[in-house]
This record gives C-alpha cells, structure tokens and sequence, in this order.
C-alpha cells in the first residue's frame, strides 16, 4: 500500500505527459545577437585554492631552504696555494681583520681561554652546554646558523640574556667559497635579520663553515675571509679543535685535543648542534675544572680584541624584518613537520585500507566459485522484472540500448522514458517495433524525475535502472535479479564495463573502473557499506523504492543518494559481477570533466544529506561508520591533499634525499600495479591496458583530484547544476561484437 501511494503521486505528477507520441515542436525563437567573447576572469574560489597551494609551497621553499643544505662541520687541511694570503694572516692569530689591502691578526694571550661553539643552537645539546658554562661561571662564544636560530629563538635569547657571545655561521651552512657573491651576501643577511628577531641584536663577529685552524688557511677560503672583512666582520678561526664531530672520538680524546701547550692561550672548538653531541657536554665538564686547575681563565672575543660587545643592539628596521623571517620559518617548520605525519598517517591508512579491500575482493570472489548462484540466494529468480532507460539526446545508442535489452535472456518489460529529447531518440526507440517496448515522453525534468517516471509505470516487484548509453549482455539482467531470491536484499549492483577502449582518456576510466567494481565493490559488499548502485546498471526492489520515495533530484548523484537511503531503510544492496553492462566513456578531458564534476559534487551532497548515518543504530549506522568514513577519507580528504603530495614530491626530491624518495614513490606505484593486476585477474580482463597505469600518475590523477578540487569549491559555494548531457559517438553493439570476436 505504501508503494501505491508513491505510484499515485508520481502519475499524478506526470498524468499530463504519459504518451508515446512527440508533441509539437516549441515555437521557434530567434537566435540571440553573437555576443562578444570577452577574456574570463578567475573564479574566487579558484583564486582561494591556488592561493593556498601557493602559501604551502613557499612553506615547504622557506623549509627547505633552511634545512637543504646543513651539514656538520670538519675541519678541512689546506690543499690549495697560499700566495695570495698575506703573511699577517698565514703567521698571525685567529681573529682576522682585514679590509682587502691591510691585515692585522690578535692572538689570545697567555694563559688564556675562548670556548667557541659552532652549527647551533640545537634543542638537545645547547642547554646540556649551557648548564655546563653556569656551573663554573665561564662565558662561551656561539657561532650560529641562521636557520637553526630562526627555528629555536628561545635558545637564542637564552643565550644572550646569560652573557654569551652570539657569531654568524651563515644560513645554510654551505661551503662559502663556492658561493658567489649574491649567495655570500643572502646567507650573512639572512642571519643577521634572524638573530635580530630572535634576540634583538646583532653581531661583527663570523667564522666560515668547515673552517679551521690558521695552518688551515689557503687562497680559496681567504676569498671569503677578505669579503667578509670588507663587509666589516671579523673572521675568528681556532687554535685547537676538539673533534667532537669525529663520530668515533672519545670524551678522553676531546680534552687532550683541546690541552693547550705550556702557557699558549687558545681559542678552542667545540659545536653545541649539527649532528651527535652527547660527549661535548660531558667532556666540557672535565675540560673546564682541568684548565682551571692549570692557572687559565676564560674570556670572550670582546675581551681579547678590546672591543666593548660583539653583538650590539639591532636596528629597529631589522627587528621587524628578522621577527617576520622568525615567523615565517617557525609556521613553515610546523607545517612541514605535521604535514609528513599526516602524510605518513594517510600511507599507512592507503596501505590499510588496500590490504583490507584485496582481502575482502578475493573472499567475495570465492564465494562466487562454490555454487552455481552467488551465496545461494535461493532458487532462481524467474519473475518477470521491468527495465527503465532515462533518455535525454541518446539518438546515437539509444537503438543499441533497446536491442541489447530485446535479447535477454530474461522475461523483461522495457519503459524508455524520453526526457524532452530534441533529436529524436524517442522516434527511435518506437521504430524499433519490440511489442515489450514502452516509450514514455515528458518534459525535460532531470534524470530523478525520468526514473521515478518510469518506476511509477512499472508493473513488476523488480525495476532494472540503466542508462541510455548503456547495452547489456543477454545474460545481464538474469544475473542481475538473482540476488532478489533473497529476501532481505533490496538492491544489486551490477558491474559497469567500458566499451570504448581506445585513447589514453578512455583507456584510464577502463582501468579505473575495472579496480573500482572488480575491489572496491566486491569489498563494500562483503562489509555491506555499498555507497552507490551504479546509474548504469543496477536493480532495486520496488517495496524498498516506496520506503525511500524513489529517486530524489536533492543532489546531483541520485544513484548514491537512493542507494544510501534503501541501506539507512533496513535493506541489504550487494553487488553481482556477472551482471555486465557495456557503456562508452568520455574520450575528452572536457566531457571527462563534465562527467566527474557531477558525479565528485553529488556524492558530496549524498554525504552531506545522510549525515546523520554516522549516529544511527541498526544497519544505517553501520554503514554511516563503514561507508560515509571511506567515502569522506579516501574518496574526498586524501584527494584533495593530493596537489599537496605532489608537492611534497618535488620538495623531497630537491631538498631531502632524492633516492628514499624516488624509491617511496616507486614502493607505492608498485603496490598500485600489483593491486591493479590483482584485478584485472579477478574480472578475466586482460592485462595489456595495464601499461598505462604509471602515465595515470602524471595526467589522469592530477585532473581527477582538479575535479573533485572544483566540486568542493562548488560545494562550498552552493552551486547547483542540472543533468550534464556527454556527447556520445554511438555503435556501441559494433564495439562489443569487435570485441567479442577478438
């Protein structure tokens, strides 16, 4: 009864349409003035998405910059020529001035310490050193990277506020005589505005990156000490170094590295970061005590040059730029950061869920093997069943859609419903002449409202839904119904092929789709969370129609939203892999667009309606927990970052190791393949299309997530759209006889 009702209401809607008959033709009206093409601007929400994939890829710049290229220091032996070095540096101290033409050097003097440490601050080992220096009350001199100074201003401003000196190690820590002089000027710049932001000050001190002793200096590296001495920085060097960075070296061998001889005073070489250095706190806290113990004191840079601070105040300019740079590259570092977990997190989840889907495939598919009907659903289904075609502009298939169904094997009823077509397709499927034919003609109203149409005319307990550019197999609805033996079963899924093979656009939805019906669905149906019951082939129980008031025109996906509101009613939908129909995809990136944008866009708006399936009990709620979830996380959230990743690709490759990550690249197409063959295996296709699976990567994905990227926006942006007719080529009975004798 409650079906009746909804058969009333939807012939009550369409009472005056119901004929087999084309009305007349609309009055003509004449064509507009052509208007003038005029250049379209970007749409707001475009502009918003490629301005946040632009601020995150700066994010990752700004990141990469200041980690790409830090690496530990070594000391580094003179294996150049020494004739263009001034004599006053080759025999002089460790703290160099010199403005090109003139050279002085001091020495520390006797019985006299400098602690310099190199390549922080570190988070780790800074403090370890600092308490060190506070239990004996000795100051230390700091040369630090910019980068690491922006990253842990904290430590920076500590060390300051506890009276130790502050040197500039560039930003990067890159070998400087290989820099030019634009990359010498953005490294000493860039850290001066990042210790001004971090502490307020700023520093005349520096000392190059892998530098060393005195005996050290040769023609290439007194390049950069000559231009950073114009530049008015005093280049400070060491008389002994600790090897700390040596990984073998021992807390023993570091402080007889830095004993000095007899009275000689010294500036010693230690590092508080760039690598492992557990064993330079430990050993300062033996080398300290011990050269007390020897008559030394400890003093600073300032002390030994006479100078009254080596890091004066900074300009209120460079404050405000080295807080922004600070700024910058402390959200860059977070960013980055979550972003590798959430991308870790979403691989082991694609991984997972992978896993989990092959899993389930493989145990629908041998449930399939172990009699003659699936799961023994019960003698066969021999009651007749109607078929409804929703027609808009199908003149090309529409003649090999009804023949396909003329020849089932099963007895069925067909009703074209003819969607106020202009071209004909209603007169084609008359001319036809099958007596099982049925043409039913209305004004264009949508796909929803031809469905419900056609159901509404329906005299059968099951109703086929296809498409107009759809054929079926002789045997494809007998398959399809037998499903309903059980009772409990109020929907099947049929398993959609595409005909049209040729072409790379074409070639992809074919792979695409055989994965999707061959995996997916076999996988959804085992965890009964089956989303959608495909346009092109499915069959639904009339009761469970009635319970759900048919098709609804709420979202642009009318299949996914009919299909998750039957499963919310209490009914089972399964998916049945010998129903095979054949259909012709999109062979453009227009069309193809077209198509993904509706169907990306409704099943949005089918999550969003049937919301409320997550809190539910009963069968809607565990397909809210099962489906929705999937739906939501993998078919929306991880695509959508996907312009993300690809990023993140060429972040890794040019800032991090390119091998781990080409090889993690390759490790996750490598599971796509095996997954795709997997497939292929399982629906007995064969497996010469599945060359194309990498090029997919690089074309096919990257529009597929545009799409879903615009159906987003779209969403956001509550646009509607209306049934978004392809253009169809036709012939699809000559491709599948092709076929069939190939």
């Amino acid at each position: 009864m409650a079906f009746l009702g909804f058969k009333s209401q939807i012939e009550g809607m369409v009472v005056t349409v119901y004929t087999s008959r084309k009305p007349p033709p609309p009055e003509e009206k004449p064509p507009p003035a052509p208007a003038r093409r005029r250049l379209r601007a970007p749409e707001p929400r475009w502009i918003v998405f490629a301005v946040v994939l632009s601020l995150f890829a700066s994010m990752l710049l700004v990141n990469g910059l200041v980690t790409g290229e830090f690496t530990q220091d070594g000391a580094l032996e003179s294996t150049a020529d020494t004739d263009r070095v001034p004599a006053a540096a080759l025999n002089g101290g460790p703290i160099i001035q010199t403005d090109g033409s003139t050279t002085e050097t001091v020495r520390v003097p006797n019985k006299q310490i400098v602690l310099t440490f190199d390549d922080g601050p570190d988070p780790e080992y800074t403090p370890e050193i600092l308490k060190v220096l506070a239990e004996y009350h000795v100051p230390g001199t700091f040369f630090m990277i910019g980068s690491e100074i922006a990253k842990y201003p904290g430590l920076v401003r500590q060390v300051k506020d506890e009276g130790h000196e502050i040197g500039i190690h560039t930003f990067t820590h890159p070998e400087m005589s290989t820099k030019n002089e634009w990359r010498r000027d953005v490294e000493m710049q860039e850290t001066q505005l990042a210790l001004a932001g971090a502490a307020g000050v700023a520093s005349v001190i520096f000392r190059p990156p892998y530098s060393s002793t005195v005996d050290a200096l040769d023609n290439t590296n007194w390049t950069v000490i000559r231009d950073m001495g114009e530049r008015g920085y005093l280049t400070v060097v060491n008389d002994l170094d600790s090897r700390d960075w040596e990984p073998s070296v021992s807390s023993d061998d570091i402080i007889e590295a830095v004993t000095p001889d007899g009275d000689d005073g010294a500036i010693l070489l230690f590092h508080d970061g760039g690598g492992d250095r557990s064993r330079t706190a430990s050993a300062l806290a033996s080398v300290i005590p011990e050269l007390l113990k020897m008559g030394y004191t400890f003093t600073t840079i300032a002390d030994v040059t006479g100078m009254n601070t080596v890091n004066p105040p900074a300009s209120v300019n460079s404050r405000v730029l080295g807080v922004s740079i600070v700024g910058a590259v402390q959200i860059a570092q977070h960013v980055t950061h979550w972003f590798t977990w959430l991308l870790l997190a979403f691989g082991v989840l694609t991984i997972a869920r992978l896993a989990l889907m092959l899993v389930l495939g493989r145990r629908h598919a041998g449930r399939n093997k172990r009699g003659k009907f699936r799961r023994t659903w019960g003698p066969p289904y021999e009651k007749p069943v109607t078929v409804v075609v929703p027609a808009y502009n199908e003149k090309e298939c529409i003649a090999d859609t009804v023949r396909s169904l003329a020849a089932s094997t099963h007895p069925i009823r067909i009703i074209v419903v003819d969607d106020g077509s202009t071209d004909g397709t209603a007169e084609i499927a008359e001319s036809l002449g099958y007596r099982n034919v049925t043409v039913i003609w209305q004004p264009n109203a949508g796909k929803p409202a031809a469905l419900n149409t056609g159901i509404a005319a329906a005299d059968t307990e099951i109703v086929v839904m296809m498409d107009g550019d759809t054929v079926f197999e002789p045997d494809t609805v007998r398959h399809l119904v037998q499903p309903f033996a059980d009772d409990t079963v109020g929907a099947v899924a049929g398993n959609a092929k595409v005909a049209n093979r040729t072409g790379m656009i074409a070639l992809w939805q074919h792979i695409e789709y055989v994965v999707g019906f061959s995996i997916d669905r076999r996988a959804y149906d085992e965890m009964r969370c089956m989303a959608t019951v495909p346009g092109a082939i499915g069959a639904f129980r009339r009761t469970a129609l009635a319970q759900v008031d048919g098709l609804s025109d709420d979202t642009l996906a009318e299949d996914t939203d009919l299909t998750i509101a039957v499963i919310r009613s209490g009914w089972r939908v399964v998916y049945e892999e010998r129903a095979r129909a054949w259909t012709e995809a999109p062979t453009t990136i227009k069309q193809l667009w077209r198509q993904r944008y509706r169907w990306s866009y409704g099943t949005m708006q089918a999550m969003w309606k049937h919301r409320r399936a997550l809190i539910e009990r009963g069968p809607g709620g565990k397909f809210g927990r099962r489906g929705l979830i999937n739906l939501a996380l993998f078919q929306t959230l991880m695509p959508l970052l996907s312009p993300l990743i690809d990023v993140f690709l060429v972040y890794g490759l040019i800032f991090l190791d390119p091998l781990e990550t080409l090889i993690a690249w390759f490790a996750m197409l490598t599971i796509q393949l095996a997954s795709t063959i997997y497939a292929f295996r399982l629906d007995k296709e064969s497996l010469k299309p599945v060359w194309a699976v990498p090029l997919q990567q690089f074309v096919y994905r990257q529009l597929m997530y545009l799409v879903l990227i615009q159906s987003t926006l779209a969403a956001l942006g509550g646009i509607r759209l209306g049934w978004q007719k392809l253009q169809r080529a036709g012939g699809l009975s000559a491709l599948l006889g092709a076929r069939s004798e190939a």
